[in-house]
């Protein structure tokens, strides 16, 4: 999974296999649509119980996720910290918690670029 930030988008690539086993596809945000953007010192733990419907989950090692409204995507790696974002324009997706290495920076990044 790698995470890129261009000059009007968030990109959200995964791997072939994270793409199989998670059910999902690579996410392309445009920056106007990414609001509320913060940090999650430990997303692992916010993810329990958050109603998972389908895609790879191997709980506190990786998720690659949606909930079962489809309204919220977790693509999580044990050890990293995550970025967590609101979203509109992509219904039924709501909300985005993807792990980055350098968190604190790409949120920094974000909430400039993004809507308030």
């Amino acid at each position: 999974m790698r995470v890129n930030v261009t000059e009007g988008s968030l990109e959200v690539r995964l791997a072939t296999w994270e793409k199989v086993l998670g059910l999902m596809k690579d996410l392309h945000l445009p920056l106007g649509d990414i609001g509320d953007v913060r940090v999650v010192e430990q997303p692992m733990r916010e993810v329990r119980g958050s109603g998972l419907k389908a895609g790879l989950r191997l709980p506190g090692v990786r998720y690659v996720a949606r909930t079962v409204r489809l309204d919220q995507a977790f693509l999580l790696k044990r050890g990293e910290q995550a970025i967590s974002f609101t979203v509109r324009n992509h219904d039924p997706l709501q909300s985005v918690m993807v792990s980055v290495p350098d968190a604190p920076q790409l949120a920094k990044q974000l909430g400039g670029k993004a809507r308030r």
